[in-house]
């Protein structure tokens, strides 16, 4: 709180200049504002389509988020102040100036337009509309661009002016951007935003199609290759299956698998079968005994050829019949062998119907049958196992296809997915090419309203800018200035008591003007009144007869003025006062009284100080001056005692010693005093130097009472004490 009070002194000490500054700011704005043109501002708007999809015939992709959407409108409204954007705009400007009459031009043209003869403008305007149509941005580089670069910053309607014009921004979250135009010409601000939407929407219609023309002739590309890759892995199936004579690999295999299954079943079948017969017949021939096999052999013999014939042929056909698969055109024949055979049987068993072996007929009979019925089997068997090896062969053959023809059929549905997508990526950039999702001017720029004068505001930020300037100034000033000017400072800077202050005295003054009460000024006044509180705060500290040094860190600063006004103090409260001018390198208090005593005499004789004694009972001793100090003069015993003899006759001596620059003889002089006051000059900063000299100062103790800060211009009357 301290601070900010002393940062509110300096602000009052410098008031001249904290109101100064401030108004000739505002009497130099006034002036250049006043000139000032007005202001007219108009608006439009544009329809993006992002939000409000109504217009839209067809609608492919879903609803963006929130956050999609306000990507989108950024880059809108990037877009539309681009340079290439904008450029277009000046050319515009730049063209309906050169080809109006001087009355519908919207400023005035400047110095490379007027310099300019009817040829050199044709060719210029020539130019210009070249630009525009061909859309180029304006660069720099070539002598031509140049010169229209000038043209348009003396008519203001390069890049940057245009840009500084206008603002774009989206209306809340609807599906507007809005144009705002402020210009000097009511129709020249409604030009620039009905052009600025012109040449946006055409520039944007133009890259859409661009971008989609692009991605139409990428996509025609891409989709000929996946279909190519597509046919190609077809063909290779498709050839494939021709050279290997695949026609359905999987009806094949599941065909292959059912014959090999009827096969081993028919296979166990006749297995089974032989397996019986052989038992059968071997049960017949036991009933048989030798002698009757013999003649039954022997009878038989000319009959069985006949057979033996017949089972061939049948063995032929069953072989036929099993290779076939059982086709049943070969069942019939079949049928018909096996009946020719039992009529053969059956003529056997009849021609020897009166034999011997009449009894056992029907067991011959049998017997052949089953015999007949084993020679099939066992044919069979042999047939089914032959047919068995090839059907395993033929479905072992489809194994190396069955892998080749997956390959290609993976291949194929890779393809045939990328075909599609391909596909359908195609057709939605086709449907969004035919019918894309333009930009529209939603409202038209009407010429602008004049909008409310600005001067007002200039004036009043110019003027409270100049004074916050101020503000900040005499704070850095005040924040980087370590100078002491008030007592509390000094206080908190040397941890160290101040027991006052005096005030700053422009004129300076000495003894006869401080006793001169009557019509002193009030500077005077003050001074008086702020020496007679440091006067109690010395006599209160050591009542009685004292010594009194009064020193400082460094000479210059104002101990001759205290001195003098506490020799004035104390002798208003009747008190003898003597007055030593101890400080033999600047001689301040000899040259006010440059007639009177000198101390080096005082040492030879101690009643020359009572001698010099005035009509106010003030005593004033002076010095010759040079290079010595007061061991110098006389020993310290002998100082000690002429000390003590004015004790006796003075109740307050005070010493004006050298400064603590010249510690020695400060010293000196303080070894004999009772109390020790330094002075310190409002204004000065203590430096590093003087932090061993304040220690010094709190090493005596209570013998130092404290600092005075003179010359201090800022004063309370009312002075105390300041720890």
């Amino acid at each position: 709180m301290t601070e900010f009070l002393q940062f509110i002194k300096l602000l009052y000490r410098n008031r001249i200049a904290l109101i100064a500054v401030p108004v000739v700011t505002l009497i130099i704005c006034f002036f250049l504002v006043r000139e000032l043109p007005d202001i007219y501002k108009s608006h439009g708007s544009i329809s993006t389509g992002l939000v409000d999809k109504t217009e839209q015939v067809l609608t492919l992709a879903d609803d963006d988020q929130e956050s999609e959407i306000n990507r989108k409108f950024d880059n809108l409204t990037q877009m539309l102040m681009l340079k290439k954007v904008l450029d277009q705009v000046s050319y515009q400007l730049l063209l309906h100036d050169l080809r109006s009459p001087a009355n519908q031009k919207f400023t005035k043209p400047g110095k490379v337009i007027e310099s300019m003869d009817k040829k050199t403008l044709e060719k210029y305007v020539s130019l210009i509309d070249k630009k525009l149509k061909s859309r180029e941005e304006l660069l720099p580089g070539n002598k031509d661009s140049d010169v229209i670069i000038s043209m348009l910053k003396e008519t203001g309607y390069d890049h940057g002016s245009i840009a500084s014009k206008i603002s774009v921004y989206r209306v809340k979250n609807s599906d507007y951007i809005s144009i705002d135009a402020e210009a000097a010409d009511p129709l020249l601000s409604a030009f620039l935003i009905n052009t600025l939407a012109t040449e946006f929407i055409s520039f944007y219609s133009n890259r859409l199609l661009e971008n989609s023309n692009r991605a139409i002739t990428f996509l025609t590309e891409f989709l000929n290759r996946k279909k190519n890759a597509l046919t190609l892995e077809m063909n290779g199936l498709r050839n494939y299956k021709i050279r290997n004579r695949v026609l359905n690999l999987n009806e094949q295999a599941r065909s292959l698998y059912g014959q090999i299954s009827e096969y081993e079943t028919k296979r166990e079948i006749a297995e089974k079968d032989i397996i019986a017969y052989a038992a059968a017949i071997r049960r017949i021939d036991d009933k048989f005994n030798p002698a009757d096999r013999r003649y039954l052999e022997s009878a038989l013999t000319s009959v069985n050829q006949d057979i033996i014939t017949t089972k061939e042929q049948l063995r032929s056909v069953n072989e036929l019949y099993i290779r076939n698969n059982f086709d049943p055109k070969f069942k019939g024949k079949l049928d018909s062998l096996q009946t020719k055979l039992s009529l053969q049987i059956t003529n056997a068993s009849d021609k020897y119907i009166y034999s011997p072996m009449v009894i056992k007929e029907g067991l011959v009979t049998q017997k052949l049958n089953l015999e007949i019925e084993l020679e099939l089997s066992s044919n069979s068997v042999s047939s089914i196992q032959q047919e068995l090896r090839r059907l395993n062969r033929k479905f072992d053959a489809l194994v190396p296809n069955e892998a080749e023809i997956q390959e290609y059929e993976t291949g194929i549905d890779i393809a045939s997915k990328e075909y599609m997508e391909a596909l359908q990526r195609y057709n939605n950039a086709t449907l969004e090419s035919n019918f894309p999702v333009f930009l529209k001017q939603a409202e038209k720029a009407l010429p602008g309203n004049i909008q409310p004068s600005k001067k007002m505001v200039l004036l009043i930020l110019s003027g409270v800018i100049s004074f916050a300037f101020c503000l900040f100034v005499f704070f850095i000033l005040y924040f980087f200035d370590k100078s002491v000017n008030y007592p509390l400072q000094l206080a908190n800077e040397t941890d160290l008591p101040v027991i006052g202050h005096l005030n700053y005295l422009s004129d300076g003054i000495d003894l006869e003007k401080i006793k001169n009460e009557g019509g002193s000024k009030k500077s005077h006044t003050i001074f008086r009144n702020l020496v007679r509180s440091i006067r109690y705060e010395l006599d209160s500290e050591t009542p009685g007869s004292k010594i009194i040094v009064l020193t400082g860190l460094e000479e210059g600063q104002d101990k001759t003025l205290l001195t003098i006004g506490l020799a004035w103090a104390f002798s208003k409260i009747n008190k003898r006062v003597l007055v030593i001018d101890g400080n033999f390198s600047y001689s301040n208090i000899t040259s006010l009284n440059p007639t009177g005593a000198f101390v080096e005499d005082l040492f030879h004789d101690k009643n020359l100080a009572l001698a010099n004694v005035g009509a106010d009972g003030i005593g004033i001793l002076g010095n010759r001056g040079g290079d010595t100090s007061l061991n110098e003069i006389a020993d310290v015993y002998h100082i000690k005692q002429v000390l003590d003899y004015l004790r006796t006759k003075f109740d307050v001596i005070l010493v004006e010693a050298d400064s603590m620059e010249a510690m020695n003889k400060a010293k000196e002089w303080i070894s004999f005093a009772d109390i020790v006051v330094s002075v310190f000059e409002a204004g000065k900063s203590i430096k590093a130097d003087d932090k061993s000299k304040i220690d010094y100062f709190k090493s005596l103790g209570s013998k130092f009472p404290g600092w005075v800060l003179t010359g201090a211009r800022e004063v309370s009357v009312k002075a105390a004490k300041t720890k």
